[in-house]
């Protein structure tokens, strides 16, 4: 069950592979990569003196290393915590010290910081930068044999993006990951071991979660040498690499499909992208299949229930003669294998069909509770129900649509107003880039809703047009009051637009 012993066992049957590539270069054979992963393994059990249960960080933007440190961590029995290389001193202060991690590996960007930052967390005994000789002596340790841990153990300490208050830390398990592993090869893609999966996402989170069945299959997984995503790097990359796939944000896609260096790319060895992470709209989906092909999937799932609720398999993409082929690309597909999926009120009863309710879920894929948090833990996970704060509707065919979050739903006058379905029509205004729709307070009726809109470059957009747009597609009551243009909309490390800053950006206009 432990992952680090799918490495053990793929590196004696693939050795030779590539296992981890470095832009166009081969950074380490499988054979390599599991010999360093359990040289590592053994100093961390005898230099650095971790027991088995104990956390390890990485704080590391993508990076050649990040795999052989992730599974020297499992290797030796022990919890690894990925932090988003992205986030503020202060964050990585909190989560560090939230976890109790006792270790934590750095890149040279990060170490510096971490080092001005020690003295804040006092379980800290180690920080390795992933340049120091300090590392490359760890590695002359003996090898140790993978860890024999039971399913249930702590695995991957996941710290949410903290949007609304202290990120938590989802208690994934080894059963957990395993679960989406396996999961993966069944719902979302095949894999050979002449494939690869291109990490331009952050490892720390969604991409580094799809390395695991690319390693469980032994294929190579390609670091970019800028460490993130740059579209012009990730077009000479697929032409590099054969049997090419990416995880990506909704965000990533609309970059890809709208950058200019795309139309002379050569996409031959493009095989998959899986976004996720949050809904993709109708009108990028569509655009996305013109330019790319059919190569889409999408998955949909929380850090709580790591990349694994519901799917929508590459065959919905090519089935253009169903009577709801554009409604089922528009949603996020039905429950993975082995996952129960439903839509409930607020009292956990089955809403109708076309009803918007909560998404709920159950299966081996829920994470063991938030760590350090029961409060939190009992609200989240009811009779082993994963409530997702997820507003959705399901239709008699078992495909989900979402809606909302539940906490940007907007209420006008007593109505429910979901502001996707507002987003969705103004995105088909061809000189709409991306756009954001949130509730403002209103004195009469509650909230009003107001429009935020990013404009293609170069390309100047009427408000009147909107408006039109919108009268023309849904009920007048749900139209925007107010349409903002502007040049960028705030995200977060994740690529997700922060709502909740505009939202207070109203509300402080309101007060004032």
């Amino acid at each position: 069950m432990n992952q680090a012993a799918i490495l053990a066992q793929v590196a004696r049957i693939h050795g030779d592979r590539p296992a981890v590539s470095f832009g166009r270069s081969v950074f380490r054979s499988y054979r390599e990569l599991g010999t360093r992963a359990a040289r590592l393994a053994g100093a961390l059990r005898t230099e650095l003196d971790l027991v088995p249960g104990d956390r390890v960080a990485l704080a590391m933007k993508n990076h050649p290393l990040y795999l052989e440190i992730l599974y020297a961590i499992w290797h030796a029995g022990l919890a690894a915590v990925p932090i988003n290389a992205k986030l503020h001193p202060k964050e990585f202060a909190y989560i560090l010290d939230n976890s109790g991690a006792r270790a934590c590996f750095a890149t040279p960007d990060l170490a510096g910081m971490l080092a001005g930052i020690k003295n804040e967390v006092p379980d800290l005994e180690h920080l390795i930068s992933t340049v120091d000789a300090d590392i490359e002596e760890l590695y002359e340790a003996d090898p140790v044999p993978p860890a024999s841990v039971d399913p249930d153990t702590l695995c991957w300490l996941f710290y949410t993006s903290g949007t609304t208050g202290r990120p938590k830390g989802a208690m994934i398990t080894h059963r957990s990951l395993m679960f989406a592993t396996t999961n993966y090869l069944a719902d979302v893609d095949g894999i050979d071991p002449g494939d690869c999966m291109i990490h331009a996402a952050p490892m720390s989170h969604g991409s580094g979660l799809y390395a695991m069945p690319h390693i469980a299959r032994g294929a190579n997984n390609v670091v970019p040498e800028s460490g993130g995503y740059d579209v012009e790097e990730c077009l000479d990359l697929i032409s590099n690499w054969p049997g090419a796939s990416f995880f990506f944000a909704p965000t990533m896609v609309s970059r890809l499909i709208n950058h200019p260096a795309l139309g002379g790319a050569d996409l031959t060895n493009l095989k998959t992208i899986v976004y996720g992470g949050g809904p993709m709209y109708l009108e990028d989906v569509l655009r996305a299949q013109e330019k790319l092909g059919p190569k889409l999937t999408q998955i949909y799932g929380l850090g709580e229930a790591p990349m694994t609720i519901t799917g929508l398999p590459k065959s919905a993409y090519l089935d253009k003669d169903h009577p709801r082929y554009l409604a089922r690309l528009g949603s996020a597909g039905f429950a993975r294998t082995g996952v129960e999926v439903r839509v409930v009120d607020a009292d956990g009863n089955n809403v109708g069909f076309g009803e918007t309710g909560e998404i709920i879920c159950r299966g081996d894929i829920v994470m063991g509770g938030y760590w350090q948090n029961p409060e939190a833990t009992a609200k989240t996970i009811r009779d082993g129900w994963l409530w997702t704060g997820d507003l959705g509707a399901m239709d008699p065919d078992g495909y989900v649509t979402l809606k909302d979050r539940s906490k940007d739903m907007i209420i006008s006058g007593g109505t429910n107003i979901y502001p996707r379905e507002i987003e969705e029509v103004l995105l088909r205004h061809p000189d709409v880039y991306e756009c954001a729709v949130v509730g403002r307070p209103h004195p009469d009726w509650g909230e009003e809703v107001v429009a935020f809109v990013v404009p293609h470059p170069d390309k100047e957009i009427e408000t009147a047009e909107l408006d039109a747009l919108c009268l023309e597609n849904i009920a007048r009551f749900k139209r925007p009051k107010e349409y903002r243009l502007v040049t960028a909309l705030t995200k977060n490390n994740y690529g997700k637009i922060l709502k909740t800053e505009l939202r207070d950006l109203l509300a402080g206009e309101a007060e004032g």
